[in-house]
């Protein structure tokens, strides 16, 4: 019997089979042919070529994705399964001053979804409020006793965001009492479905929508899309009451969709992008005031809103006041928004603390098992210590997945509880995996999506509940290598990293999940300057044999690995990865390498 030709390993990029970090090199570009038929049809510079082939962009689709604009990508907000009826419902509840209440996850995506339905039907002319639980005392999603509460206090409507899709018994509760509830969620369900008005999520088993990539931030704007829709359809606006520019709200759903870490493909890059653009107008508050305590101050990208203002938001919700986020992001008060950022900032300063005491704990207990040669690693960690802060479980998840290439859990248990976090690596289907487990009996809670996803557990089950994922997710993830790999986009030299060079990068941007922020490697280069700086940060400058030289920065985590190499007066030849950024200071731009793993280069220095 034949089968596909079986394709030959390629070669480590730039021959580095184990760099500094333990990790093989490897190119991103398959296929040069591709990359050298863009740059002809298109006319764009060798090195974006090369990064739209390595994404797969096809010949005809380069110009949409480099101008990805809502005309061309925005779906209609009806293609989504109960979407209309959630719609009239709340249209109906605007028009007859009903009181409407948003009901929100304590994260980033569900803060933004929650500002953002916030904005739009206080705009409109709506009676809204809204409710985010809190994380240690109720949990995650929706809770029957909140729910009860808000319909006492007069809401006729809640509008569950980020949350939702898995809460039968309260969202039957709920229903009984006389609140109608509309989800609006995005993580996976299952084939049975809530009892509520309308089930909005692009996830539903039943759902055909080809945007499963949504995060909920983006299906609560699609909600907004569809109301606005129908209100003016409706004859709703007048010269005293005009219709909002829905357009403004989009600073929102970027700010969302990145921290939510959903792919950056098809109408989620197009929603990030237009965002970005309204995002750099710093036009709400909440947003222009996080950007000002962290001290930004070039337009904002997606890298400031994913590691610098979203752990900001999402602070509140991990150590301190799970509503502060929401609050920030809908409130137009100045001394009220002030206040807000000034404590989300030190809530992430303290956060930061307890997440850097965790990840070292459980990192010693993942290298006390199975020792520094990671022998009999297993499909997915799993570690639980009644000691660890839940807030800060997911974020530790993401740093295990990022050291040991597994997918991840990390559980901090309540007396006889534990509530987790996982995180994902591609091509395993977190989501489903922890579904199975709660429909196996093994979990009192459980869901998510395919790249992350929290648990609630009995303490005596952790150990089933590892078994199970590991079965389950052993065959997804398959013979993983002993080596992991680092994707590298091309190789450059010094003299030829420069402002041009990073302007054409950044029109294959926003870059995120699902569109890999480009990495390069300055090849056979020395260090010329290496000085710590900050919290173990080490700056430095790298140089090849001409003119040519970069400015360079290693953040603590690659500093504690590259920190010898890159400091050594011996000035070793190194091939350096890393990925280009204009950095601007005090007026002065500059193209500096974010470095990501260095390796013993070879030969003379290049120029």
């Amino acid at each position: 019997m034949s089968g596909a030709p079986v394709r030959a390993p390629r070669a480590a990029f730039l021959g580095v089979e184990q760099s500094l970090t333990g990790r093989r090199w490897a190119a991103r570009l398959e296929d040069e042919r591709t990359a050298l038929a863009i740059a002809q049809r298109h006319g764009v510079p060798d090195a974006l070529a090369r990064l739209l082939a390595a994404r797969n962009v096809g010949l005809d689709e380069v110009p949409d994705f480099l101008d990805p604009t809502l005309r061309r990508f925005l779906p209609d907000p009806s293609h989504l399964k109960d979407m209309d009826a959630a719609i009239a419902r709340v249209v109906r509840a605007i028009r007859e001053g009903e009181r409407i209440a948003i009901f929100g996850d304590y994260d980033v995506d569900g803060a933004t979804s929650g500002a953002l339905l916030l904005r739009f039907l206080r705009g409109v002319g709506g009676d809204v409020g809204y409710y985010i639980p809190d994380r240690r005392k109720e949990g995650y999603g929706p809770n029957a006793a909140a729910l009860l509460k808000l319909r006492t206090a007069g809401a006729a409507v809640a509008i569950t965001v980020d949350c939702g899709i898995t809460a039968f018994a309260p969202l039957a509760e709920a229903a009984d009492a006389g609140l109608d509830v509309v989800v609006i969620d995005h993580h996976q369900a299952e084939l049975a479905l809530p009892r509520a008005i309308a089930v909005v999520d692009p996830n539903r088993l039943d759902d055909a929508s080809p945007h499963k990539q949504l995060a909920a931030v983006g299906v609560a704007f699609l909600l907004a899309v569809g109301v606005n829709r129908a209100l003016r359809d409706g004859g709703w606006y007048s010269s005293s009451r005009p219709e909002p520019d829905l357009r403004g709200l989009l600073d929102l759903v970027a700010l969302g969709t990145v921290c939510d870490v959903v792919p950056l493909t098809g109408v989620n890059r197009a929603l990030v992008r237009q965002g970005l653009t309204i995002a750099q107008r710093r036009s709400n508050p909440g947003m222009a005031a996080l950007a000002d305590i962290a001290r930004i101050k070039e337009p904002l990208g997606a890298y400031h809103l994913g590691f610098m203002l979203g752990p900001r938001v999402n602070a509140g919700g991990r150590v301190g006041q799970a509503d502060l986020g929401i609050r920030l992001l809908s409130s137009d008060d100045p001394a009220e928004i002030s206040a807000l950022a000034l404590r989300l900032d030190e809530f992430n300063s303290e956060r930061r603390a307890i997440e850097r005491e965790v990840l070292d704990e459980a990192t010693a207990r993942i290298d006390g098992l199975y020792g520094p040669d990671r022998a009999g690693l297993p499909p997915v960690l799993v570690v639980e210590s009644e000691r660890w802060h839940i807030g800060v479980v997911g974020i530790v998840a993401s740093r295990l997945v990022e050291r040991f290439g597994r997918p991840a859990f990390v559980i901090g248990s309540d007396g006889a509880l534990g509530k987790g976090s996982g995180r994902s690596v591609r091509g395993v289907d977190l989501g489903a995996a922890v579904i199975a487990a709660r429909q196996a009996g093994l979990l009192i809670n459980g869901g998510g999506h395919e790249m992350a996803a929290g648990l609630t557990v009995e303490r005596d089950k952790v150990g089933a509940v590892s078994q199970f994922l590991a079965e389950r997710i052993g065959s997804q993830l398959g013979a993983a290598p002993s080596v992991r790999e680092l994707g590298i986009d091309a190789s450059l030299t010094p003299a030829g990293v420069n402002r041009d060079l990073v302007d054409g990068i950044e029109r294959a941007g926003p870059f995120g999940a699902g569109n890999a922020l480009p990495r390069f490697a300055l090849a056979g280069v020395r260090v010329s300057y290496a000085q710590i700086v900050g919290d173990g940060h080490v700056r430095c400058t790298f140089e090849g044999a001409g003119r040519g030289r970069v400015e360079g920065i290693a953040f603590r985590a690659m500093a504690s690995a590259l920190g010898p190499a890159l400091q050594d007066s011996a000035r070793p030849i190194l091939h350096v990865a890393g990925a280009l950024r204009l950095d601007r200071y005090n007026g002065r731009e500059t193209v500096k390498l974010y470095v990501d793993d260095a390796a013993q280069g070879a030969g003379s220095v290049l120029g």
